[in-house]
């Protein structure tokens, strides 16, 4: 019997975006002048980076900022508890790409069709909810990504629902191999407050004071951000900056990044193969601290690194 909420379907969401929604997002997760099919609308490979839909769920159509509060509100789940959308945060997000994205959403209507595949009571720690969000041409019924995410509202469980499933892990090689590739960045105060441009407004990454409630001390920076840095910089130095050469990613969100933290990501191919794509494993720490993208998982071309200098 399928526990509660399973099944459910949200209203489908519009959604679209411009060349220039796509720049402003490469810029923002760290791409470079020598990757100029990302950053140049006039390139003649221009193109959006690969795992730019997880931010449309949070966008919509709008270009302007939103009330990302009154957002999350929007449906409650049947068979469930309503829970406080002003203290949730990001689990983990799995992105599989089945078509290229058009450098723009001119000329289609898409959508976001979102349901609910479980909700699970962690008891006092809170409740996770797993939900799987297609980008669908709304004309054709073309499916170009589907994003698996689960968010863990923070002190809201204890509600008699089910535990859920064990989880499956992707956990970095423990034999000792040193990383094929590392890779880091060092954030600043205005990290987040740049990311946050693409349309994920959460005041958590603006202002101190929702940090404080949920017990953070502060501001922290978006989770979809440090995950989708891991992801441009496996791509520029696995996969060429080629955005044909990722098909699959995922990690889990471990552990809050502060501004200023430095990222440290360390990558592991495996050699094991499905066709043509290669599983890579990663994960990535503050430099002298947590990890805090675990589970780390891509299914890659590995072509070698971006021509020029890394």
């Amino acid at each position: 019997m399928p526990g509660p909420g399973v099944g459910f379907e949200y209203p489908a969401q519009e959604v679209s975006w411009t060349k220039r929604d796509a720049l402003l997002f490469a810029n923002s997760i760290g791409a470079t002048a020598d990757e100029l099919h990302f950053l140049f609308e006039l390139d003649p490979n221009f193109s959006v980076f690969p795992t730019y839909p997880v931010i449309l769920t949070f966008k919509g159509t709008t270009h302007d900022v939103i009330d990302f509060y009154a957002a999350q509100k929007a449906v409650p789940i049947p068979g469930v508890p309503s829970f406080d959308p002003t203290r949730v945060v990001d689990g983990q997000r799995i992105l599989q790409s089945f078509k290229p994205l058009p450098t723009s959403s001119a000329g289609k209507r898409f959508e976001i069709r979102t349901k609910v595949l479980g909700v699970y009571d962690k008891g006092r720690p809170g409740t996770v909810v797993e939900t799987q969000s297609d980008l669908v041409d709304a004309a054709t019924g073309d499916v170009y990504t589907r994003v698996l995410s689960s968010s863990f509202y923070v002190g809201q469980g204890n509600w008699g629902g089910p535990k859920g499933p064990a989880t499956v892990n992707y956990p970095a090689p423990k034999d000792g191999r040193q990383p094929d590739a590392v890779f880091e960045h060092q954030t600043t105060s205005e990290t987040a407050l740049l990311y946050r441009l693409n349309g994920d407004y959460n005041p958590l990454h603006a202002h101190p004071e929702p940090g404080k409630k949920m017990g953070f001390g502060g501001v922290i920076i978006h989770g979809l951000y440090t995950w989708n840095w891991a992801a441009h910089g496996l791509l520029r130095h696995l996969g060429g900056s080629d955005p044909a050469n990722l098909k699959e990613y995922q990690a889990r969100f471990a552990s809050p990044v502060r501004p200023g933290d430095k990222l440290v990501a360390s990558v592991w191919r495996t050699g094991q193969k499905q066709g043509e794509w290669e599983e890579v494993r990663f994960e990535v720490k503050v430099d002298g601290g947590k990890v805090c993208l675990s589970n780390g998982r891509a299914l890659m071309k590995c072509v070698g690194p971006v021509k020029g200098k890394l």
